[in-house]
């Protein structure tokens, strides 16, 4: 009797599963097991190869039919579907499920498993070997430069194309030839285990072409480090955390490659006067009792200098009024938020002795109807408490 474990059972799905469910369970497994993820655990090998078996058989209709009919025996020598050796290698049925045709969100595990686990197309791979890197530049700015937008002007160090070789990396006269180690591809295999994994061909370092002789500036690499001055436009309405592209000014790619792509992080100052949430501006303006119970006309700051803001007699404090078109400016270009401004009631910390007399005046002439919240405040606070 085989001491295999049921296919279905590995995958823990039921045999009414259908292909895109068991192809569903067994990324979810595969992922979660992968060698790469449990250096040196022997149990986590095997199950990732307990997996990929299950996975090639119940993935092949014709495997799968067989198996449902006659279990583990229709894949036993002789039986003519190939035994235990005939399966592929686990890590080729996880690159194939990842990285072509896995359906929906193999793109996304696509990048996952070249970037963390080593595969992908040798084709891919050596395309895209010498093309540089993206660079971050992080730049702070100044509250009122991110609201109406500015130019800046960076020096960022970075590699960029050697003048004397033109960026090809090879010396006056010297021949570029297809890698002796690669043959071309710009990957060589290494093993890991019962798998292997491709990898940049250290010799050529992915580009699957090798150099006869080297351009003595740059060493090869078709590249030199300089220091860059790189001008920007940000636009009206960026924020902390906003991030500008900047395309073909990160480094250089190697050997004639493409360059990449300089990414600036942008953090903005606080200010003094504005807070900011997204596109609104808000300001607590101080006001005195007199102006709140009386009513005046105020002076408020704003983005297109000072405003006048008329607040009606028996305003409270707290009270937040709302200036439409007066926020910040959106990065599409398209409307501005608001400005909010709150009325805080500002209290006197010094009193000269007439100040004092008046006050107390008003005080005695106050009645149920000056306060009219207060007095219904207490009398409901008389009735909770009344035996």
């Amino acid at each position: 009797m085989s001491s295999k474990k049921d296919y279905y059972e590995v995958l823990g799905t039921p045999r009414t599963s259908t292909a895109e469910e068991i192809k569903k369970a067994y990324r979810k497994l595969a992922v979660q097991h992968h060698p790469d993820k449990h250096k040196g655990d022997k149990k986590a090998e095997e199950k990732f190869k307990e997996i990929g078996e299950a996975y090639e058989v119940l993935s092949d209709q014709q495997k799968r039919d067989a198996y449902d009919r006659y279990g583990h025996r229709a894949f036993a020598p002789g039986s003519g579907m190939g035994g235990a050796g005939g399966f592929h290698d686990p890590f080729e049925v996880f690159r194939e499920v990842f990285s072509s045709g896995g359906g929906a969100g193999a793109g996304i595990f696509g990048d996952i498993f070249e970037g963390a686990f080593g595969g992908g197309g040798g084709g891919r791979r050596g395309s895209r070997s010498n093309q540089g890197s993206d660079l971050r530049y992080d730049l702070e700015i100044d509250f009122m430069d991110a609201v109406r937008g500015c130019e800046k002007e960076i020096t960022i160090r970075r590699p960029v194309s050697c003048s004397s070789c033109s960026g090809s990396g090879a010396a006056a006269g010297s021949k570029v030839v297809t890698c002796t180690t690669c043959r071309g591809q710009g990957q060589v295999a290494v093993s890991r285990g019962f798998f292997s994994i491709a990898q940049a061909c250290p010799k050529c370092g992915g580009s699957g072409q090798s150099i006869q002789t080297p351009c003595k500036s740059c060493r090869g690499e078709g590249r030199v480090e300089e220091n860059a001055r790189i001008k920007l436009k940000i636009p009206a309405g960026v924020d902390t955390g906003s991030r500008l592209r900047s395309a073909g000014q990160g480094e250089a790619g190697s050997r004639g490659g493409p360059a990449g792509d300089l990414y600036v992080v942008l953090s903005v100052q606080s200010h003094p006067v504005f807070d900011r949430e997204e596109n609104d501006l808000t300001c607590d303006i101080p006001v005195s009792f007199s102006q709140l119970a009386l009513g005046s006309e105020i002076s408020i700051p704003s983005l297109d200098g000072e405003m006048k803001l008329k607040i009606p007699a028996g305003t409270s404090s707290d009270k937040v009024f709302r200036i439409r078109g007066q926020g910040v400016p959106s990065v599409s270009g398209r409307g501005r938020g608001d400005l909010h401004i709150r009325i805080q009631v500002e209290v006197p910390k010094h009193l000269s002795a007439p100040q004092k007399e008046a006050l107390e005046q008003f005080a005695k002439l106050c009645d149920e109807h000056t306060h009219p919240e207060g007095h219904s405040f207490i009398e409901k606070a008389k009735k909770l408490f009344k035996v």
